[in-house]
């Protein structure tokens, strides 16, 4: 519709008695403009109607449920005959409606839910008013007129649903009046503005991260109609959809409360517009709702569905926060399905990996599934399809099929027989048709605007084992094609997926609809990103194979092998993710907002041990050579509840970090300096007395006393992270620290061509000579993750078990391993310790947030 089409439309909108202004924002919305001309010509009102009866046919253009338009003109007639005279009966008859769908109509309970005929007197009204002004007798005697009179009305509504609101207003209205009699000026006064409570503004500090996703995504939902209204598939808005409306509390508690419940699972979930103009709204019919609930007891049902190709990543723990996180908000069920209709790029060592993941994010799934467990069905599907009329065996290419789509032309084979393209889809199904020579592809639309409408592929040939369905099968079906299947007859409720796939929403339902299946509600949120890292799977497979990192669980990747590898707790990432919320708009996060939840839990959870990255060596003159004392460190410093000490050897030789000592003093330093004092964590203050260097003039060893009566004297400024000779002459334990940097110098490299130039050649500095006691070696374990003191949270380096079984299965058979594993399992003589996250902040990541 044109804009001067549109503004035509004005004095028709003005004739049904719009205001001017409201008859205006009318035109404005295309959509909206054409179904008010619809309904007007419904009613036949084209040459104007009362007022009333206008706001009424622009309520019913507003609101009327999407999945039962075909009853439509039942409503509007009974509008025009004056029979619906209120919005309450129009909100009644939605509802009646809403749930009965494309499905016949019952008359009576139509009018029943309506309250078309139900008359109401004034003598109803009039003891409805006295009695509620009754109740609220002594607030109004205290409040008087300032008292809200919309809470009366609401009390008075209830007991009377179709009685007319005006004549309720004036007989509240009197009845008021003849209690309190008229207002005098002190009820005429302006009302003194009272002060915020400070307790609202806790609760609402205190809520945290849900409170963040579910203003996002009741926020965001609203964008779904203009969304999706671009790719030709346009949604009912998911805020609408909602049966009832929720308090802003729910909601905080709630962040999925915004979508439907599944007993709502009725509504129109995409409008699909075809290129020779039809239109088809997609609902499930009362009947398939009804069957739907019967089989799940209206529970929750969600899926998580990774693709067993690789290793997942931290969008991969978003997915999983909002999957299996909406099952246990609402006491549903959250499968776990693997998407395996690629047998060429799936393994078994990725399903392993993805199996064990899970459950270390702490997700337990309901059940755990495969694509491939449906084939058989599938395949049926498939044969009922091309019954139908609504597949087609075709021989065209790969880049045949996209210079199709790009000229919007048909294939050649695409009116083909029904008979013979059943015959050829079972020679694929048997073997007999060379890979690559055919296609099963669904007959969509090849000329919509919508390229995901464009007769996609539903099955390939591919003669190669499957890592689950062994050798049964030599045609696989497609992600389009199997996705939404899968989803109906696992009965899921909500399909939640981010928001690439928006522009399949048509073909997901497509597909569901010409096969008369249950539908699931698709919602799509934002995936994640995070600055200075790549999230894509082929760009991570890239940096693996070409040895940018090492493997796939390496700590500089976002992979969640590689963020356990590196010691981060799975609950700092659950806390990240419901931070970030679930949200429709797409942007990008700052690293450091994953570093801050990443120290917040380790600041609680990591006991503490002192250590020595870069050691200078400092001996301690009037200490006795041949003295060894324990001086007592604690875990957890500071915490009563967590009491627990470890022991540390105290003797002549002792190290600090180089940088804790400087030739020059200054005023702001308070490590040590020649004639200057320090205190050694745990231990004893010390004072440098000499100092030796080498033959280049680096210094190499400093001499120091130590005071022994220090206690009840004032201690030194600095306190210094140290380890001493556990016995004389014996040198303390040592280890390798790797301290990691964003693997990316760019904040984006995802959005650059040449995104591999950019990678960040210091993003690993590997330290050797590293030194700590025996003691922190023996409480190291796999997945432990310590603080130490002054330097940053590290944790003790263990490749990932699927990979070191993935190895050892391959030697065992005589196979070659896959260079990223080997590169994973690269072992050093001593311990390794990775850095987690450093203990502040750093300034460069500040100074972003400014």
């Amino acid at each position: 519709m044109s804009q001067s089409d549109s503004s035509d439309l004005v004095p028709l909108f003005s004739s049904i008695g719009l205001e001017e202004t409201v008859a205006k924002n009318a035109t404005r919305n295309a959509k909206f403009a054409r179904t008010l001309v619809e309904i007007i010509k419904e009613a036949g009102v084209e040459n104007g109607c009362p007022k009333s009866q206008g706001n009424l046919l622009y309520n019913i253009a507003s609101k009327f449920p999407a999945n039962a338009l075909v009853h439509r003109p039942v409503l509007v007639k009974y509008v025009t005959n004056e029979s619906v005279k209120t919005v309450a009966q129009l909100d009644g008859a939605y509802e009646y409606l809403r749930g009965v769908g494309s499905e016949p109509i019952t008359l009576d309970q139509l009018e029943s839910s309506a309250g078309i005929g139900v008359v109401v007197t004034g003598e109803q009204i009039s003891a409805a008013v006295s009695s509620t002004i009754a109740s609220f007798h002594d607030r109004l005697k205290e409040e008087r007129y300032r008292l809200n009179s919309n809470i009366l009305l609401g009390a008075v509504t209830k007991q009377l649903k179709w009685a007319d609101g005006a004549a309720i207003r004036l007989e509240l209205d009197a009845q008021i009046l003849a209690l309190l009699g008229p207002k005098t000026e002190e009820d005429l006064k302006p009302l003194e503005k009272k002060p915020k409570s400070s307790s609202s503004s806790a609760a609402a500090a205190s809520s945290g991260g849900a409170a963040s996703a579910a203003s996002s995504a009741g926020t965001n939902s609203k964008s779904n109609k203009s969304n999706n209204n671009s790719n030709n598939a346009t949604t009912t808005s998911t805020a609408n959809a909602a049966t009832t409306a929720t308090t802003e509390s729910e909601t905080i508690e709630d962040p999925y409360a915004f979508l439907p419940k599944p007993t709502a699972n009725n509504n129109v979930h995409t409008t699909v517009n075809f290129s020779d103009g039809r239109i088809m709204r997609i609902a499930n019919s009362a009947a398939q709702l009804a069957q739907h609930l019967a089989l799940t007891q209206g529970k929750v049902i969600t899926r998580f569905p990774p693709e067993p190709n690789g290793y997942l990543h931290i969008g991969h723990a978003k997915a999983m926060f909002v999957d299996f996180g909406m099952a246990v908000q609402y006491g549903g069920d959250c499968y776990l399905r693997f998407d395996d209709t690629n047998p060429n790029a799936e393994k078994e060592e990725y399903i392993h990996h993805i199996e064990e993941i899970v459950q270390w994010m702490g997700w337990k799934p309901a059940q755990i599934t495969y694509s491939s467990d449906y084939f058989q069905q599938l395949y049926d599907f498939a044969v009922q399809l091309i019954k139908d009329g609504n597949a087609y065996v075709c021989h065209q290419t790969k880049d045949q099929i996209e210079a199709s789509r790009e000229a919007r032309e048909p294939s050649p084979w695409r009116d083909r027989p029904i008979q013979e393209s059943l015959d050829l889809f079972d020679r694929m199904r048997r073997g007999l048709v060379e890979e690559g020579k055919a296609t099963l592809r669904m007959k969509m639309d090849h000329k919509n605007e919508n390229y995901n409408m464009f007769d996609l592929i539903a099955y390939r040939i591919k003669f190669a084992r499957h890592p689950h369905a062994g050798d049964k099968w030599c045609v696989y079906p497609s992600y389009d094609y199997t996705h939404c299947l899968v989803d109906a007859l696992e009965n899921v409720t909500h399909s939640l997926c981010t928001l690439e796939f928006e522009t399949r929403r048509a073909s997901y339902y497509w597909l569901l609809e010409v096969l008369g299946t249950y539908k699931p509600l698709v919602w799509e949120y934002a995936r994640l990103n995070i600055t200075n890292n790549v999230l894509s799977k082929r760009k991570l497979n890239k940096l693996v194979t070409d040895g940018h990192v090492r493997g796939w669980d390496d700590p500089r990747l976002l992979t969640l092998a590689g963020l356990r590898r590196r010691g981060v707790p799975s609950s700092a990432l659950n806390n990240f993710c419901r931070e970030v919320g679930i949200t429709r708009n797409s942007n990008t996060i700052p690293m450091h907002r994953l570093d801050h939840h990443i120290r917040a839990e380790l600041e609680v959870k990591a006991p503490r041990a002192l250590a020595v990255l870069r050691p200078l060596k400092v001996t301690v003159t009037n200490w006795p050579a041949d003295k060894v004392e324990m001086v007592e460190a604690r875990e957890y410093p500071g915490r009563a509840d967590l009491p627990q000490t470890y022991p540390l050897p105290f003797s002549r030789v002792i190290y600090v970090e180089k940088s804790d000592f400087r030739e020059q003093d200054t005023k702001d330093y308070f490590g040590l300096a020649p004639g200057k004092s320090a205190m050694l964590r745990y231990g004893y203050p010390i004072t440098v007395t000499g100092v030796k260097k080498d033959n280049k003039g680096e210094v190499v060893e400093l001499e120091a006393e130590y005071d022994p009566d220090f206690k009840g004297k004032k201690p030194p400024k600095g306190v210094l992270n140290w380890v001493a000779q556990p016995a004389p002459g014996v040198e303390p334990s040592t280890f390798e620290a790797r301290l990691y940097d964003l693997l990316f110098n760019a904040e984006d490299p995802a959005a650059m061509e040449d995104w591999l130039e950019h990678v960040n050649q210091s993003s690993l500095e590997v330290l050797t000579g590293c030194l700590c006691d025996a003691s922190l070696l023996k409480r190291a374990e796999s997945g432990k993750t310590f603080q130490f003191e002054r330097l940053g949270y590290f944790c003790l380096d263990v490749p990932d078990a699927v990979t070191v079984a993935a190895v050892e299965k391959a030697l065992a058979a005589g196979e070659k391993p896959t260079e990223a594993s080997l590169a994973s399992l690269q072992k050093s003589e001593v311990p390794v310790f990775n850095r987690t996250v450093t203990l502040k902040e750093a300034a460069a990541a500040k100074a972003a947030k400014k």
